[in-house]
């Protein structure tokens, strides 16, 4: 009799990961035919996999300070260079481990950039171990993560707005009084223990995949102070990366707080990406062999979108 119980629930369970299996498989597809309409945090990871495979030489990486510091328009105007930012608003380390993972599934990317301020997110131990356990699974089995997708098949498709390669145009100006919030101190803030277990996930992942992992800290008097720069350099001297804070590089990069801030310091708009765009594009340049794509046939699709870029700018 047990045997025989024992028999049945293995048969029901087969046949539900069978299931799963397959419906994951198919939202998954689903979701990369309607990217463009995907709602939420799931649009970002949508619009990478719809991505042709292999045509992404630098992935941007955290949460919202990576979306507003960087734009692959204007990298890809001034060096060719084929970016798509991966950020998401308020988006922990778990998700960008298994966003990383996600993209590597059809992007062979050169160069990482990891913003840092996803490094010291810490929402408490038990929403990072719920998050531990939804992350992975949401991953395998995608139709957890699409499990609201029908509703558009019922309702109709809408656009969630203009993005150029993760990037979105936010040129309203909220100023900030941001001269002297990086005063120099031998104090540090301590990267939570959850942080420090993922960044190991992510860099043993891009060296697996021979890939050049940068962290990078944007401006942000909100986000920023000299005790997180301590911490972050002396992590990436410990673990041998490459730690661009260009919250010491303001007047280096030509930020003007009264100007290039989109909410008093929070996050930078259109101008004060441009402007970091430019800044670490010459780095780029300067430390790593990416390729110019301008002019190959198989990017056409990326100068419409520059031109599309450059009109939406100046209206």
């Amino acid at each position: 009799m047990k045997m025989k119980i024992l028999r049945r629930c293995t048969a029901f369970f087969l046949i539900l990961g069978v299931l799963l299996w397959a419906c994951s498989v198919w939202t998954d597809r689903l979701a990369e035919d309607m990217a463009d309409s995907v709602p939420g945090r799931n649009h970002t990871v949508a619009k990478i996999s719809a991505e042709p495979e292999n045509t992404v030489d630098l992935l941007i990486l955290g949460d919202s300070e990576s979306h507003t510091s960087m734009s692959p328009m204007e990298l890809w105007g001034e060096s060719g260079v084929s970016a798509y930012v991966c950020g998401q608003s308020g988006q922990r380390i778990q998700e960008t481990y298994y966003m990383l993972k996600k993209a590597l599934q059809t992007q062979s990317p050169k160069a990482v950039i990891l913003e840092t301020n996803v490094m010291f997110r810490d929402p408490g131990f038990f929403r990072n171990l719920q998050t531990c356990f939804a992350e992975p699974l949401r991953y395998y089995m995608p139709v957890f993560r699409y499990h609201s997708l029908w509703k558009m098949i019922f309702d109709g498709q809408k656009n969630t707005g203009d993005d150029y390669k993760g990037f979105m145009i936010r040129n309203a100006v909220d100023p900030c009084d941001g001269e002297e919030y990086m005063k120099e101190t031998t104090e540090r803030q301590e990267i939570p223990e959850f942080a420090r277990i993922y960044m190991e996930k992510i860099t043993e992942l891009c060296r697996k995949n021979d890939i050049s992992l940068v962290l990078m800290s944007a401006p942000s008097p909100k986000n920023y102070n000299y005790r997180k720069h301590n911490a972050l350099q002396e992590y990436a001297d410990a673990q041998g990366l490459p730690y661009i804070d260009l919250n010491l590089k303001t007047k280096e990069i030509g930020i003007d707080w009264k100007q290039d801030s989109y909410d008093k310091g929070d996050h930078l708009n259109v101008y004060g990406a441009q402007k970091v765009t430019a800044y670490m594009g010459k780095y780029l340049k300067e430390n790593y062999d990416l390729p110019d794509h301008r002019g190959d046939p198989k990017y056409a699709d990326w100068d419409q979108m520059e031109k599309k870029y450059r009109e939406k700018l100046n209206l």
